[in-house]
């Protein structure tokens, strides 16, 4: 019953009642159930964002008092510009390396993402302009409490990617 229904934890289901008939999370993206290349879980991702929080204030405060009244404005700055440069250079965030995640492109079809999870070809990258609009969306529509069928938030679905394991 805790399968069906969920609990207060999963947060609502974009798209629930357009579920494809997949077995398990990220099988109709073509990535594996578990282990590398497989979605990562909530807590991963919950995890790889206190982390670059934590470095984003750190590097925060080299620039601003920790009274300041900027503080937070300052470290959100932060925290985006090292989002966007590091998913466009290496496809993950310190925090993301840390934990074990990447962010993947999943829009290339099921094959490719198959192909990928085993090892055959290279991740596609993901470029600067899905870095952005992804970090853009994570700014101001906090879509990132939204999750579809997949697991997967509504920044990654409209940017067409995925947080996957790397390890």
């Amino acid at each position: 019953m805790g399968r069906i229904t969920g609990s207060w934890l999963s947060g609502p289901q974009a798209g629930a009642g357009n579920q494809p008939d997949v077995e398990y999370r990220g099988e109709d993206l073509g990535l594996p159930e578990s282990g590398p290349g497989a979605l990562a879980g909530g807590w991963q991702r919950v995890l790889a964002l206190m982390v670059d929080w934590l470095l984003s204030g750190g590097i925060a405060l080299l620039f601003v008092d920790f009274g300041s009244p900027i503080i937070g404005t300052t470290v959100l700055g932060v925290w985006f510009v090292i989002g966007v440069v590091s998913i466009t250079f290496f496809g993950f965030t310190p925090g993301q390396f840390a934990v074990g995640l990447r962010v993947a492109r999943v829009d290339h079809g099921p094959e490719r993402g198959a192909a990928e999870a085993r090892g055959e070809v290279p991740p596609a990258a993901v470029g600067i302009i899905r870095a952005l609009a992804r970090q853009v969306l994570i700014v101001f529509l906090v879509p990132a409490l939204i999750n579809d069928y997949n697991g997967r938030a509504m920044h990654d679905r409209a940017t067409g990617t995925g947080l996957v394991r790397t390890r």
